[in-house]
């Protein structure tokens, strides 16, 4: 196990473009080991590779939503800290087909810290992916999940989410964070 430091804008190694996975072996395997430790111990619910230093088409996603329980006996039950882990490998991913209708959530990066805003994107997706066995896979994804690919994908391809926002909109979230790094500091 292994927490490996994420790197931050302005870093110019996020805007490397990824290269395709093409060894399937161990090393991928302890690598994407670390990528989920670091990813828990963030707190975050993606990272690609390249957010950790390494320029491959590596994405791991775990949304880490709410446990759904079984509330027929009515008793007031508080479960606000059980989450639910469903940790995901996304290697040399793609979208095949992004749908016209779009959604907006407001997106976070551990790459841009504690800094939020508004991203439109497709509202669904349909995804290929490959697992660490070099596995082809193919789904349909929709709401949190399609966002948050479609937003881990980016980094692939050198983009952060703040790339989509306007020049003012961008400048202020980096200006929120210089200002936060100087109190920190």
């Amino acid at each position: 196990m292994a927490i490996l430091p994420i790197l931050e804008v302005p870093d110019p190694r996020l805007k490397i473009i990824s290269t395709p996975v093409t060894e399937f072996d161990d090393g991928l395997k302890k690598l994407v080991e670390d990528m989920f430790d670091t990813m828990y111990d963030a707190p975050g619910i993606g990272l690609a590779a390249i957010q950790v230093g390494v320029p491959k088409r590596i994405l791991v996603i775990d949304l880490q939503e709410p446990a759904e329980h079984d509330h027929e006996h009515g008793e007031h039950c508080n479960h606000d800290h059980e989450v639910v882990r469903n940790p995901r490998i996304f290697i040399n991913p793609e979208i095949l087909d992004p749908s016209d209708e779009h959604s907006t959530y407001t997106e976070g990066c551990l790459s841009v810290p504690d800094q939020f805003a508004e991203v439109e994107r497709p509202a669904a997706i349909r995804a290929r992916w490959q697992d660490l066995d070099g596995k082809v896979h193919e789904e349909e994804m929709e709401g949190l999940m399609a966002t948050c690919l479609q937003h881990e994908m980016d980094h692939l391809e050198g983009i952060l989410f703040i790339d989509h926002l306007s020049r003012l909109k961008r400048q202020m979230v980096l200006k929120k964070l210089e200002k936060q790094r100087k109190a920190a500091a």
